[in-house]
C-alpha cells in the first residue's frame, strides 16, 4: 500500500537521517517488531529497555511509512469525545482511556530527553472549538463531562478566542493545558540509532511475505528468501495490518496536509497552541520549530492512491482557503502539500493486543488521530503482555470489543 504522496514536509526537512541495510541472512532473536516508524521505534525502546533480543523489519526505508506524512500533533484528546465515549464503552474505561493518553504526553517527554532527540518536541495547549453554531451546546457537554473528571480545561466564547488567537468566524471552545507537538520522523530515527547502541538490529527496504506458527515461537519469511525465527512478533504497521487481518477493524481515510513558508512574522498567538474544530471530517492546525504554519484535513473516503493523489491540488487550495477564512491577517503561501492515509476506528482507540488468528504476535495499531499517544501506551501494555501480566485497558483496546 502506497501510503504517501508528493513528499511530505518532513522528508524534505530532515533528508536522510540513517540508512539501514537489507536482511541478508538467516537470523534468530527473541523479538520481531514489523515496522520501523514511530511505533515500531517506541516498541523496540521497550523491548530492549527489558532486556530483549530485538529486530526491527521494515518494507520500505526507515520511517517512510506514515510516520513521514503525520502532523505530529499529541493530544490526549481521543477523536471520539469523552462523553459519547463514556456512552460507547463505560465511564471506567473511557476515562481510563483519556488520562492514558493525557499521561503519554509526559512519558514521551521523557523518552525525547533519554535519547537526546533533536525533534523539537514542545508542550503546548489545544484548542477544540465550534466550527459551526449548532456544534456548542455538544462542545458544551464534553467541556462539563473533561471538567468532571479532572481535567484542566477552560471554557472560551468566541470574542476572547479572537482577542487571544485573532482566530475568527469561530464559535466558542474548549482550551485544554495538556498537549505538545513534534517531529515523529526525526524522533523515530533518534529513537532507533539510541537502541542500535544497545543491540538493536534493524533492517529496512526487507519485506516479509508470510508468517509460520514454530514450537518456539514463529518464522517469518522475507522477500529476500532470508528467515528471522523469533520467540514473539509484534505488528507495528498501522493500516498496512488490515492486508493481514480478515475482520473489518478499521475505515481507511485519506488526509490532505499543507506546510506554509517560513514566516518571520510575530506568530506568539500560534506557537504555543494546538487547534482543531468539532467539523466532520475536522480540520488541524498547528506550528513547526522552524516558523511555519502546518494545516491539514479535508478527509475522504479512501479509495484508491491514484484518485487519492488526484485530488491533492483541490485540497491544498480548499485548506489555504480555510486559513484565509479564520486567519485573515496570516500571509500563509503553501511551500508543501501531501496526501496520507490513515483510519478511523468505531470508538476512536486502537487495537494493541493479541489476536486470536496469529500465535505468538501482538498488534500495536495507533489508529486515529492519537496514533503517537496511543504507541506510547502500547509501549507499557506490550510490556506487560510479554510477562504475561494483564493491563487495564487490554478489553477496551483489543480486538473483538
Amino acid at each position: 500500500m502506497k501510503l504517501t504522496s508528493s513528499e511530505p514536509f518532513w522528508l524534505v526537512k530532515n533528508g536522510i537521517l540513517h540508512s539501514y541495510p537489507s536482511l541478508r541472512k538467516n537470523i534468530k532473536t527473541d523479538i520481531l517488531i514489523i515496522g520501523g516508524g514511530i511505533t515500531g521505534s517506541l516498541i523496540a525502546h521497550q523491548c530492549i529497555k527489558d532486556g530483549y533480543k530485538t529486530v526491527v523489519l521494515d518494507r520500505r526505508e526507515i520511517g517512510h511509512g506514515s510516520t513521514s506524512a503525520t502532523t505530529s500533533m499529541l493530544q490526549y484528546e481521543i477523536d471520539t469525545p469523552l462523553h459519547e465515549l463514556i456512552d460507547m464503552i463505560g465511564e471506567k474505561e473511557a476515562v481510563e482511556s483519556y488520562w492514558a493518553c493525557h499521561q503519554s504526553i509526559d512519558d514521551l517527554k521523557k523518552i525525547v530527553k533519554k535519547v537526546k532527540s533533536d525533534c523539537g518536541f514542545k508542550k503546548k495547549k489545544s484548542l477544540y472549538f465550534a466550527a459551526f453554531k449548532k456544534d456548542i451546546p455538544a462542545l458544551k457537554k464534553e467541556y462539563e463531562a473533561r471538567k468532571q473528571f479532572g481535567f484542566k480545561v477552560k471554557w472560551l466564547e468566541a470574542e476572547e478566542i479572537e482577542s487571544n488567537y485573532q482566530l475568527k468566524n469561530v464559535h466558542a471552545g474548549i482550551l485544554s493545558k495538556q498537549g505538545a507537538s513534534i517531529d515523529a520522523f526525526q524522533l523515530a530515527h533518534d529513537i532507533l540509532a539510541y537502541n542500535v547502541n544497545k543491540g538493536l538490529k534493524i533492517f529496512d527496504k526487507t519485506d516479509v511475505l508470510k508468517t509460520e506458527s514454530t514450537d518456539t515461537g514463529i518464522k517469518a519469511y522475507t522477500d529476500y528468501g532470508n528467515t528471522v525465527e523469533a520467540n514473539h512478533i509484534i505488528y507495528c504497521n498501522g493500516f498496512e495490518a488490515t492486508e493481514q487481518i480478515k475482520e473489518k477493524i478499521v475505515k481507511l481515510l485519506s488526509t490532505y496536509a499543507i506546510v506554509g513558508e517560513v514566516n518571520e512574522d510575530d506568530q506568539s498567538y500560534l506557537h504555543d497552541t494546538l487547534f482543531w474544530n468539532t467539523a466532520e471530517p475536522y480540520i488541524y492546525m498547528r506550528t513547526t520549530d522552524d516558523n511555519r504554519l502546518l494545516i491539514g484535513g479535508e478527509d475522504e473516503e479512501f479509495l484508491n492512491t491514484d484518485k487519492r493523489d488526484a485530488l491533492l491540488s483541490d485540497k491544498e487550495l480548499k485548506l489555504s482557503k480555510y486559513i484565509g477564512k479564520i486567519f485573515p491577517n496570516y500571509d500563509f503561501r503553501t511551500d508543501f502539500g501531501w496526501a496520507g492515509t490513515f483510519g478511523e476506528t468505531k470508538d476512536g482507540l486502537p487495537y494493541i493486543g493479541a489476536h486470536p488468528d496469529f500465535p505468538n504476535s501482538y498488534f500495536v495499531l495507533g489508529f486515529g488521530g492519537n496514533g503517537i499517544t496511543f504507541s506510547v501506551i502500547g509501549m507499557e501494555m506490550i510490556s506487560n503482555m510479554l510477562k504475561g501480566k494483564s493491563h487495564s485497558l487490554e478489553k477496551a483496546f483489543g480486538f473483538g470489543r
